[in-house]
Formats: C-alpha cells, sequence, structure tokens
C-alpha cells in the first residue's frame, strides 16, 4: 500500500503519538520525558499536535514558546548533540515508516532546523 502525505490533522495526531510511543521506551531520551520534564502526555499531546499543524498545515492553533521549555529543561538535565540526534533521528524514522511527500520532506526540514536553533541556545545559555 502506497504511503501518503501529511494532508490532515489526523495524519498529524498519528505522526505525534507513534513517535512519542518511541520516545517513551527509547534509552536516550525516555527518562528525560518520563523522569526529568514528568510529562503530562494529555496535556503535551495535543500541544504538539498544534505545534505540527501549525507548521506543516497553516492551522495556526499552537500558541507557546518552546524555545524556554527546552532551555528550562536543559537546567535540569543534559540536552546535547546526542539527545538532539537521537530525538531527529527517532521523528525522521517515524516519517518516513507512516507517510512520504512535501510535508515529509519539509517536517524533516523544521525538525532540522528546530533542533539545531534549540541546541545553539541551549549551548549559548549554558
Amino acid at each position: 500500500m502506497a504511503k501518503q502525505d501529511i494532508t490532515t490533522r489526523n495524519d498529524i495526531e498519528t505522526l505525534v503519538n507513534t513517535f512519542y510511543d518511541k520516545v517513551k521506551r527509547n534509552p536516550v531520551l525516555g527518562y528525560i520525558f518520563t523522569d526529568v520534564a514528568k510529562v503530562d502526555w494529555v496535556h503535551h499531546l495535543p500541544r504538539m499536535y498544534s505545534f505540527w499543524s501549525s507548521i506543516l498545515l497553516g492551522e495556526q492553533s499552537y500558541q507557546g514558546n518552546p524555545m524556554i521549555k527546552h532551555i528550562e529543561l536543559s537546567r535540569l538535565t543534559a540536552l546535547t548533540d546526542t539527545e538532539f540526534s537521537e530525538w531527529l533521528q527517532l521523528f525522521h524514522e517515524t516519517l518516513d515508516e507512516l507517510f512520504e511527500g512535501e510535508n515529509v520532506a519539509e517536517a524533516k526540514v523544521r525538525a532540522d532546523n528546530i533542533a539545531r536553533l534549540m541546541l545553539f541556545k541551549i549551548q549559548s545559555v549554558g
């Protein structure tokens, strides 16, 4: 069966849910979300749906400043190239497993740029 591009919020929800299921089990990242940040998934996942829907679908439903959240988190645990590279690898892997198309390519570019910028800002304030 041919993969489709990301075109709906439902697609975004599938991407985000699948991705974070992997993150929770990941030995490099899982503890950051569960033990350090103590993420409330009921609230976090809908925010991520809005974040990626805003970026990829032009939904403009996301409000927040993820940079500040990640800088604060970096004061509690190491957020280095290792963690960001692992996050990106899982994100790209999930995209490739589920979808293909222009929005998938855009999601990869945006994720790469966001990760680079976050890492740069974290290193700058550290």
